[in-house]
């Protein structure tokens, strides 16, 4: 087989080259994102290899379908990028990478609330510039909070353990509670109320799009932490900045955003953003921002590009994976 990726970086090659040449296929990386300007450089593959701010709408799967592309490998678990009912109408297979490492992102979350209350990311700039004082760094005990989490699936519960371990007191929500297993569920409305901090584990969906509002944020307690690790429409950063300009949301901690497709995995340390929004987040004093970075673990890159390369292996030999998304 012959796979295009798209959206390639350094990090993502030495595992899909092992994987890959275990099973006798042929990769071409392109660093371009997939849209419907570059979907031409899939020309004379079987397949393309995406990631989360690749575009695979109506029109690229049009392309793709042209050029006789039989299956779209996603090397992530969301799919809110892809128009599954459009892929099935042109008899292209998708397939996706549904748990490579629910310990990596659950523990990068964990790490960002920890980073944010304790002040440490402060703390580590100050003392390189030989500045000890404590002044300003005062955080507050994590054990004996309310933590609620939104998502109880694989990354969800294990960040429920995890908060377990810090002595939290855990609320969740999700509109599939995971049967016998001693977490207390209750409404969303509920959860916005009762927590002193809120993580976002779940996919985006039409009902989950902006589900942090101005009118969310304000049922929630004054100085509520916010972390989100799992897609970055999930909160509307429009209301987020004005929630944290009037004192109402006391930090948030980001390793999404909505509009981060442009910005996201590159390098601008030398030009200006022009995402008025995201540049003031970053700005405040409470916000902290990683770039997607949550699931960026050797062992986490080593399972995708296995679970990946599994997924095209059994394409080409006409079976099932299991990973197949189904519309």
């Amino acid at each position: 087989m012959k796979i295009a990726f798209f959206d390639t970086k350094n990090y993502d090659t030495p595992a899909f080259e092992q994987f890959g040449s275990e099973n006798d296929m042929h990769f071409k990386f392109y660093e371009t994102k997939l849209t419907e300007d570059t979907a031409s450089l899939a020309k004379g593959c079987d397949g393309v290899c995406v990631f989360v701010n690749d575009t695979v709408n109506a029109a690229v799967i049009d392309t793709l379908a042209d050029m006789g592309i039989g299956i779209i490998a996603l090397r992530c678990a969301g799919y809110n990028n892809v128009d599954l009912q459009h892929a099935k109408e042109k008899g292209i297979t998708v397939v996706r990478v549904p748990a490579y490492s629910p310990y990596a992102v659950a523990e990068h979350t964990m790490a960002l609330l920890l980073t944010s209350v304790r002040r440490v990311h402060k703390a580590y700039i100050r003392t390189r510039d030989f500045n000890f004082s404590l002044n300003g760094l005062t955080g507050f005990d994590l054990h004996g909070k309310t933590v609620g989490v939104v998502g109880t699936g694989k990354i969800g519960r294990i960040f429920i353990d995890i908060c377990r371990g810090f002595g939290m007191n855990v609320i969740a929500f999700d509109k599939f509670p995971v049967k016998d297993s001693g977490i207390e569920y209750v409404s969303l409305d509920e959860l916005f109320e009762r927590a002193d901090v809120i993580s976002f584990h779940c996919p985006l969906t039409e009902d989950t799009y902006h589900m942090v509002d101005a009118e969310a944020i304000g049922r929630m307690k004054k100085g509520v932490v916010l972390l989100n690790t799992s897609r970055g429409a999930l909160i509307d950063a429009e209301a987020l900045l004005e929630g944290i300009k009037a004192r109402k949301v006391g930090a948030a901690c980001l390793d999404v955003y909505e509009e981060e497709a442009d910005v996201f995995f590159q390098d601008f340390s030398g030009h200006i953003i022009a995402d008025d929004i995201l540049a003031r987040l970053i700005s405040m004093p409470n916000v902290i921002v990683t770039s997607h970075q949550a699931f960026l673990t050797e062992e986490a890159l080593s399972n995708i590009a296995e679970t990946t390369v599994a997924n095209l292996a059994a394409f080409s030999k006409g079976e099932k994976s299991g990973n197949e998304l189904e519309v």
